[in-house]
């Protein structure tokens, strides 16, 4: 791993800090330009753009894009004991979690007579994406799916890429993690174009308002490119961990942690941001036989801790540390200091922050019952994960009497004036007999 040493001179502010850490390259914009012409495709074209897509990216030639009931029965049967019961006990935890974030509606007495209402409602109809590349997500069906559960959406169908090797069907344990969450409208499809049938509809799949889910760069693009016609939850980039790290830290537990997120993607990025010289010593000499001992070497794991995104990043003190990982803003953000719980407290940017040796990322991944669908990128210092919040809409209810508007008329009539939209105030005036009543 790359080391970038920001010892002895004062920290920069703001981008300029911003500016020395490592990212990783991933241009949404020129790969919108690609995902157009599909996008495109599916909404004239519909199911026979997408049987078509799937034989070109796929591999698979596809009678019907719709998983058959049969199939999410067959594979649910099939899945493995341990498997199963790892998979009910990760809903279990997240329901526990997600349930308690439902908001209740609430009302306030601005006058007597005059009160205003929010009430949350959720989205109708949500599309939920899960990936099918390199490695199998039914973890992150359940992330998507439990949120807009307990949020209460009504509609929900999911979206995951044919796998030839499957006879077309997306990856068996994907759609075991659906039958599990009673998820009955799976659709084997991938990519830019799952997302455009979910923003298009198409004959078999009715038009969805929301679709959430990571995915590849082509995915994030789509999702780009949907915008303002569809909700989104967030264009998730190359996935990321940043530790913070001290001389307390274990040497041992901070080099597999860099490794488990390294081991997702070549552009993953693994970051260890220390004031400790003789940690990340430590660290590196740890990472060779745990690097030899894993899978995923040679097409992920080296090249993502060796690539731009990764790097050993030296500070003054724990203090500067805290800069430089809110200035990072991490989609994964590990504390293993001493006092790590109020080190993570002063933490301002983070998708999720792990607090000590006891909490690593693959538990936020599985069964710590948070949510893993983070923001990436630094985008953590202006977005959320994903949460029950994200599938609900606030909507004001104005309810006023008579009186409690002839109270405020004056002011409403002057402010309209005073932005010179006359119309404005001639509606309340209307209703007054044209005269505005006095102010009491």
């Amino acid at each position: 791993m790359a080391r970038i040493d920001l010892r002895g001179d004062a920290l920069p502010e703001g981008s300029a800090l911003r500016d020395l850490l490592p990212r990783a390259d991933f241009d949404v914009l020129a790969a919108l330009e690609k995902v157009r012409p599909i996008c495109e495709a599916v909404h004239h074209r519909g199911d026979a753009a997408l049987i078509d897509y799937a034989e070109k990216f796929d591999g698979v030639r596809l009678a019907s894009v719709r998983v058959p009931a049969q199939a999410l029965a067959e594979a649910l049967e099939q899945l493995d004991p341990a498997v199963r019961a790892a998979l009910e006990e990760s809903i279990r935890r997240a329901r526990l979690v997600h349930r308690e974030q439902r908001r209740a509606a609430h009302t306030t007495q601005v006058v007597p007579g005059g009160s205003v209402t929010e009430k949350w409602v959720p989205v109708e109809r949500v599309g939920l994406y899960a990936p099918g590349g390199r490695s199998v997500y039914p973890s992150s069906v359940i992330m998507n799916a439990v949120p807009a559960q307990e949020a209460g959406v009504a509609s929900m169908a999911l979206a995951s890429p044919p796998q030839k090797e499957f006879g077309g069907l997306p990856h068996p344990t994907i759609l075991a993690a659906c039958a599990l969450l009673g998820i009955d409208e799976v659709y084997a499809v991938g990519g830019a174009q799952a997302v455009a049938m979910f923003a298009h509809g198409t004959e078999s799949c009715p038009p969805a308002n929301m679709v959430t889910g990571p995915g590849n760069i082509w995915v994030a693009a789509a999702k780009r490119y949907f915008t303002g016609k569809i909700g989104i939850d967030t264009e998730a980039g190359p996935t990321e961990i940043a530790i913070l790290a001290d001389e307390t830290a274990d040497p041992v537990h901070v080099a597999s942690d860099l490794i488990s997120q390294a081991e997702h993607d070549p552009l993953a990025a693994a970051v260890l941001v220390t004031d400790s010289v003789e940690l990340a010593e430590a660290v590196e000499k740890e990472l060779e036989p745990q690097v030899a001992a894993t899978k995923h070497i040679e097409d992920r794991i080296v090249p993502a801790l060796s690539g731009r995104q990764s790097a050993i990043v030296l500070v003054d003190g724990v203090d500067e540390g805290l800069r430089v990982v809110d200035a990072y803003g991490a989609e994964h953000l590990e504390i293993q200091t001493a006092d790590a719980a109020a080190v993570a407290g002063r933490v301002k940017n983070a998708g999720a922050i792990f607090v000590g040796a006891w909490a690593p990322v693959s538990l936020g991944d599985y069964c710590a019952g948070s949510n893993h669908v983070l923001p990436t990128g630094g985008c953590a210092c202006h977005s959320s994960g994903l949460s029950v919040q994200s599938f609900l809409r606030g909507i004001h209810i104005v309810d006023y009497t008579r009186d409690a508007l002839a109270e405020v008329a004056h002011h409403v009539v002057t402010l309209a004036e005073a932005e010179d939209l006359p119309a404005h105030g001639a509606a309340i005036k209307a209703r007054f007999g044209w005269k505005v009543p006095e102010s009491k």
